[in-house]
């Protein structure tokens, strides 16, 4: 599987940048208690410290806030998947558990203040492109709404898009079953490469210590 970034897109932004990592062999289940229950002493320790701060002057957050508007996407209207992460934090809405996978992701996402997205490969088809959806663009998402992603930052493969730093489909979710995984990490386009492939290799090596498996990466 290749994953490519689209010429409008590189042409728009030139710094735009993503990480990957593709896993084999890993195994999903239940979120072990160490995972849960730092999940949610993190995101205590988060309310505390952004509690009389804007979560849009956050500086990570605000560059994906620019990032959206500079591809036509209202940030008011729609938020990138990790301020609405800490919006949820600040008003003490606490992530429930889902899966190991998951409950990885959206702690990685708090973490490093980065969308992230995590994809079945077994429900993927071919290569993977990163684009500005078209409003041929829509899909059902995992909140079961179907959602247009036109002028939203997508990833599709031959059978269109599947994901979003904006919000995730129903048809490339995660589950006990999946054993090949692909991770997106969206980071911010200031970041430089070498900091985005030390901060990969942690990340990837985070989420194979719970999943085993082995995990290859590149920053794009």
């Amino acid at each position: 599987m290749e994953i490519l970034i689209s010429d409008e897109l590189k042409q728009l932004i030139p710094e735009f940048k993503i990480g990957v990592v593709q896993y084999q062999d890993i195994q999903v289940s239940d979120s072990p208690q160490m995972l849960m229950g730092r999940l949610r002493l993190f995101q205590e320790s988060l309310y505390f410290d952004y509690a009389d701060q804007k979560v849009s002057d956050i500086p990570a957050i605000n560059e994906w806030r620019k990032l959206f508007k500079t591809i036509g996407t209202d940030p008011n209207r729609y938020r990138p998947s990790n301020e609405a992460l800490y919006r949820r934090v600040q008003k003490q809405q606490y992530l429930h558990t889902v899966n190991s996978a998951v409950d990885m992701n959206n702690f990685l996402s708090l973490q490093y203040k980065i969308p992230l997205g995590i994809y079945d490969v077994s429900n993927l088809d071919g290569d993977v492109v990163i684009k500005i959806g078209t409003e041929q663009d829509s899909y059902i998402a995992i909140n079961e709404r179907e959602v247009s992603l036109t002028k939203k930052l997508v990833s599709a493969d031959q059978h269109g898009a599947f994901g979003s730093p904006y919000v995730d489909s129903k048809r490339s979710v995660v589950t006990s079953d999946t054993t090949q995984a692909l991770h997106l990490i969206y980071f911010q386009p200031s970041l430089q490469k070498d900091e985005a492939l030390t901060l990969l290799q942690a990340l990837s090596n985070m989420f194979t210590q719970i999943h085993g498996g082995t995990a290859e990466v590149n920053v794009i």
